[in-house]
């Protein structure tokens, strides 16, 4: 009964975790989600439409920054757009390793070092999901550098 306790402690664990991870990216979402959804009950909408309103506005939320984040080619916006969604997933990353290592961790600093290190994990796989509809390109240098031997004469050309 002892070895069916550990084991199912280990998976219950190991499901707690892919959770975490999976559902990282969704934090902002769902945070805007709640927070119209509530803005529009308290402003006379029914339940139902409210939460309609509260999901929309999430999915919408997440589509359109995803969009934001695959089409624009700026560095800085795409480090802007990867910092909203990433930080607030390393934060409840931290809080929740910081909480899950209370139960066998009894050094405070043991402590913290497993919640930073879950915060990093967690914010990285939040900006890797994000960046999951992103264009790859390849590196191709700019105007002011050439990209290989050019002709001089481009007018004679033989053959023509």
């Amino acid at each position: 009964m002892l070895a069916l306790g550990l084991v199912l402690n280990t998976v219950c664990l190991g499901v707690f975790c892919w959770l975490i991870f999976a559902l990282a990216v969704y934090a902002v979402p769902f945070f805007v989600a709640v927070g119209i959804g509530i803005s529009a009950l308290n402003s006379g909408a029914s339940v139902i439409g409210a939460l309609f309103v509260g999901i929309v506005a999430g999915g919408s939320t997440l589509v359109m920054s995803q969009i934001a984040f695959a089409m624009t080619r700026s560095t800085i916006l795409r480090a802007g757009i990867g910092a909203i969604f990433s930080v607030p997933a390393a934060i409840a990353g931290y809080h929740v390793v910081l909480a899950m290592s209370q139960l066998g961790a009894p050094s405070l600093a043991w402590r913290e070092i497993f919640a930073c290190l879950g915060a990093v994990s967690v914010g990285a796989t939040a900006w890797m999901r994000l960046t999951l509809f992103a264009e790859s390109r390849p590196l191709v240098p700019s105007g002011a550098v050439g990209s290989g031997p050019q002709a001089t004469f481009t007018g004679a050309t033989r053959g023509g």
